[in-house]
């Protein structure tokens, strides 16, 4: 068994006195990874499209595009994942007590489905704002090459979740069984399935999957391919995986935990994305 208790803080600002968390380092850094591999999957569909323009042009083209994406797309996951998490995991009488823990972001509490329609929203929004300077970049194109990086992403939150000792897992007598020192949620210290790991290493697997079909045109070019494949995927392992975890949630008594209530139309989403017959252009 392995005993885990480090500190949530990596290190304290001088002067201000202000924590600055491993949680927070690992999400910015998902960002600015994710940033890269965005920017990248955009200039080869540019060169895919239009392989006679000039690279220098196309990668400025692509570059102004992700600068303004990347705005949206932080605010949506930070704002729906909040959201979601208060909404589906927590009483409304906390956050009508405290409202301002809404916007504590750094203590994690952070919805992966609540991210979803958030980022579907904002999508759908940047479509609108740029669908006279780039009109071949549709809004399900958009979410095939945001799956690739918010794949990265998710491997960086569930690091993250790991060091904060939250979204804990069942009691395990398994070799690899982790003892958490301090969970959030004053669970008893017993050994468990460290499920925030196993989410972490089948988010990397699909990361690279997504990113290796990405190089071939039928993935890159054919809309709703690398989306639904990231829905099935991510949310069908994520309703395995609520078996081993503890229900976070406090609004069911259900035999399904509310990640697995939640997990089944994002699922069926992916299945209609990789079903409906888009053009490829």
């Amino acid at each position: 068994m392995f005993y885990w208790d480090p500190k949530p803080e990596a290190f304290t600002i001088p002067y201000l006195k202000w924590p600055v968390l491993w949680y927070g380092i690992l999400f910015a850094f998902g960002f600015a990874v994710g940033f890269r591999i965005f920017l990248s999957l955009l200039v080869r569909y540019f060169r895919e499209r239009t392989p006679k323009e000039n690279g220098i042009h196309l990668r400025q083209k692509a570059l102004a595009l992700t600068d303004r994406l990347v705005l949206y797309m932080v605010v949506a996951t930070l704002v729906g994942a909040r959201l979601g998490h208060f909404l589906f995991y927590e009483r409304p009488s906390l956050y009508l007590q405290h409202p301002l823990e809404i916007f504590q972001v750094w203590k994690g509490g952070l919805a992966s489905h609540g991210a979803v329609l958030g980022i579907l929203f904002a999508l759908a929004l940047f479509r609108y704002k740029i669908h006279k300077s780039a009109p071949d970049l549709s809004w399900v194109r958009l979410l095939d090459f945001v799956a690739i990086p918010a794949a990265f992403i998710g491997v960086c939150i569930r690091l993250g979740n790991f060091i904060n000792q939250e979204i804990l897992g069942t009691p395990t007598s398994l070799p690899w069984g982790v003892v958490f020192g301090h969970p959030t949620d004053h669970s008893l210290s017993v050994p468990r399935h460290p499920v925030q790991l196993y989410e972490a290493l089948f988010y990397l697997a699909v990361f690279l999957l997504l990113w290796r079909l990405s190089f071939r045109p039928r993935y890159l070019l054919q809309q709703g391919k690398l989306i639904g494949l990231f829905l099935i995927l991510v949310f069908g392992f994520r309703f395995c995986i609520e078996f081993l975890k503890l229900e976070q949630s406090h609004l069911l008594s259900t035999s399904l935990t509310m990640g697995q209530i939640l997990s089944l139309p994002v699922i069926f989403l992916g299945c209609w994305f990789l079903s409906k017959k888009f053009h490829c252009y």
